[in-house]
């Protein structure tokens, strides 16, 4: 595999993470807004917090583990 395309399989992933995490974010908040208990209110935010926290350090670790020397 050359370099240019292992670079852009990378590029690949890290955005294909980021998107799973805003689906994630999208599916918390519907969740959240069509909830009419608080059990599942609080796991609409639960699932909402932990897209958001997937979505500021996955693709930075992957970055970050992927740097070429």
């Amino acid at each position: 595999m050359s370099e240019d395309t292992q670079a852009r399989n990378r590029w690949f992933a890290i955005v294909a993470t980021r998107l799973a995490a805003t689906a994630g974010a999208v599916l918390g908040l519907l969740l959240l807004a069509r909830a009419t208990d608080w059990p599942t209110k609080v796991l609409g935010v639960a699932i909402v917090l932990a897209a958001l926290y997937m979505m500021a350090v996955v693709p930075r670790a992957l970055a970050h583990r992927w740097r070429s020397r």
